[in-house]
């Protein structure tokens, strides 16, 4: 049964000039692991707009309750270069109250824009 949908979309360009302008937001939205990619290289602006995105849209999944810690919520990516949600805290705590028992992830970057769709099923 699906519990709930989130949607959300991140101009990139936009997007890195708010990290450029702000410091430290990089590392209060995303997980030392978010930051790099496998191979250890940082990872670009894009792929950090989608991943925002796919926060963003697991926030709206959950009816974007108040006390949401960003660092609660990791986009991982599988070996197979599939990304996959990875929740703790705030966030697990909110998805055990709905019942949530699997997140399904989809991240896009094309044309200027970021995006990303997660569905919380029970």
């Amino acid at each position: 049964m699906i519990i709930g949908v989130g949607i959300d979309v991140a101009e990139i360009e936009r997007f890195g000039a708010a990290l450029d302008r702000t410091p430290g937001l990089a590392e209060r939205l995303f997980t030392p692991n978010e930051l790099k990619l496998p191979s250890g290289e940082d990872r670009g602006i894009a792929s950090l707009a989608a991943r925002f995105a796919a926060k963003e849209a697991l926030a709206k999944s959950l009816g974007a309750p108040a006390g949401l810690s960003w660092l609660d919520a990791e986009v991982v990516t599988e070996d197979s270069g599939r990304p996959r949600l990875t929740v703790q805290g705030t966030v697990a705590a909110r998805a055990a109250t709905l019942g949530v028992r699997a997140w399904h992830l989809s991240l896009s970057h094309d044309a200027g824009v970021a995006s990303a769709v997660v569905i919380a099923e029970a």
